[in-house]
């Protein structure tokens, strides 16, 4: 099966974010109100009906992000790694979160909102939503090739 890599495709989408943390100055001062967020159609790498709206950062570029990903109840995520430590808030629904190479709904765990959880880079997983569901992502990225 397919493995989807939801940072690569997201890189290409925020590639276009003019925001990086380099650019923050010590009066900036930044409000994402929630009946206000700026909600784009989703990455190719995930099933059609997803959205997304990236609030600070750019995962292409070292410093840190932040992007939520919104999606309808029932929405299916096949099981995927992820080249980095996934990080993820949840601000409405439930994000049932399963590990494994085989997608199997009742091994899930829910994670009702305001649930915080991670899971380490290269762990197989997959998801399925109770109710529409918006998640909020949030890492510190930094380029492979430091000096």
């Amino acid at each position: 099966m397919k493995h989807l890599t939801l940072a690569v495709a997201l890189v290409a989408i925020l590639a276009s974010s003019s925001l990086s943390a380099d650019e923050h100055t010590k009066d900036e001062f930044q409000l994402y109100p929630a009946d206000k967020t700026e909600w784009k159609k989703g990455p190719p790498s995930l099933p059609p009906g997803a959205k997304i709206a990236v609030l600070e950062g750019d995962p292409s570029k070292e410093g840190p992000f932040v992007f939520r990903v919104k999606a309808p109840d029932g929405y299916r995520i096949p099981p995927h790694t992820h080249p980095k430590t996934e990080r993820i808030t949840v601000i409405s629904g439930t994000f049932n979160i399963g590990m494994g190479a085989e997608f199997d709904a009742a091994k899930a765990k829910p994670m009702p909102a305001g649930t915080y959880g991670y899971w380490g880079a290269g762990m197989k997983h997959f998801v399925w939503l109770k109710g529409e569901t918006v998640v909020q992502f949030h890492g510190l990225h930094f380029l492979r090739n430091r000096r």
